[in-house]
């Protein structure tokens, strides 16, 4: 009998994890004294309990995503969004009015518009704001350009033609021509005398002290004066650059009808609200930002009143008509509201004084001390 060679077995060592306490330990006993390693088991399921497990839930199928339209790209022209930044693209234009800086003469004039309208005009100088409308004073300019006076060339060529005249021996008739009056020193004699038939007064003369009076004066005479916007308009029609007060003394017969329509609304807007316009002081119109903060100061003192009547502290009792509560009041809001109305309870009427806060009517009724 043969001998049957054994193939040799080779046995693979188990890698040592480092995070195994025990595997460690056997490690560093002698190989005689090694705790034996536990036998890892594996559990199995029959496929007669995989079969008998309860089944899982079936998944909605997702809803089919609608398709969306492809956008037609033209391959030539590429989509390259723009870059603001320090060497890109330059930013898209918009309003710079706040940061530019204006000439002297436009801010001074900016100021003194809104001083004006911050502080308190007395009447005298407010009277210029109330100016001429837009129809009216089309229609007086109209008619002041038929009158308006010879300018240099004009007089130079009428002066010459009657010097070549009185030459040949001729005799000149001159006519005094009917032309619209200018000056302030010359309209102020013609309306002490009586000859201005109208007066026209510009609305931004400076300093106003120059015609401040002249209304003052044109109503005492009984004529007709008009305030209308801008200087400038004025000495267009007599050939300066400015004028503050133009006086027409007569008109010709073919303008007779429409001066007489245009001196009854004047009139009517100037010289029959006098009385209105030297009463009405001007100005104390605050900006957007101290009317937002007067607003608030006001609604938070409105709610420390309403909390202090409902409260009732150091006051009396009172009645409300919107409320069947009866509550209290201080006794410095009596004084501040002194108008008394009857007030009517179920048994008999009372005296009391009745104000009203936050859209609630309070009505105080007096202590036996006081008197109603």
């Amino acid at each position: 009998m043969g001998l049957a060679l054994l193939s040799p077995v080779h046995v693979t060592k188990r890698k040592q994890n480092p995070n195994n306490k025990k595997q460690a330990a056997s490690a560093a006993l002698p190989r005689s004294k090694a705790l034996p390693l536990p036998r890892q088991r594996t559990t199995r399921v029959s496929s007669d309990l995989l079969f008998r497990m309860a089944p899982k839930r079936g998944v909605k199928a997702p809803l089919a995503a609608k398709k969306k339209p492809e956008k037609v790209v033209n391959p030539l022209f590429e989509k390259r969004p723009k870059q603001f930044g320090i060497g890109g693209a330059l930013p898209p234009k918009k309003d710079l009015t706040r940061f530019v800086k204006w000439p002297h003469v436009v801010r001074i004039q900016r100021q003194r518009r809104i001083l004006k309208q911050r502080l308190k005009v007395p009447p005298a100088v407010n009277q210029f704001t109330k100016t001429l409308d837009k129809n009216l004073a089309t229609q007086l300019f109209k008619l002041l350009l038929k009158y308006r006076p010879e300018d240099k060339a004009a007089k130079k060529e009428r002066l010459l033609k009657r010097a070549q005249a009185e030459a040949e021996g001729k005799t000149v008739e001159s006519k005094k021509p009917i032309v619209v009056k200018y000056g302030l020193n010359h309209v102020t004699y013609l309306i002490e005398q009586n000859k201005a038939q109208l007066v026209v007064i510009a609305h931004d003369v400076d300093p106003i002290e120059l015609v401040v009076w002249l209304p003052a004066l044109c109503r005492k005479m009984e004529v007709p004066y008009a305030i209308v916007k801008g200087k400038s308009r004025l000495g267009a029609i007599v050939h300066k650059k400015t004028a503050s007060v133009l006086c027409l003394t007569s008109v010709k017969n073919e303008d007779k009808l429409e001066f007489s329509r245009v001196l009854e609304a004047v009139k009517a807007n100037f010289n029959d609200k006098f009385d209105e316009h030297r009463k009405k002081w001007g100005g104390g119109i605050m900006g957007s930002k101290s009317l937002a903060k007067t607003k608030a100061k006001e609604r938070v003192i409105a709610k420390e009143v309403a909390q202090r009547i409902r409260k009732g502290l150091q006051g009396k009792f009172i009645g409300i008509t919107s409320g069947s509560d009866i509550l209290s009041i201080p006794t410095l809001m009596e004084q501040d509201h002194k108008q008394s109305q009857p007030c009517r309870s179920i048994h008999e009427p009372i005296p009391c004084h009745q104000f009203e806060i936050e859209g609630e009517t309070f009505m105080i009724a007096p202590q036996d001390d006081e008197e109603p």
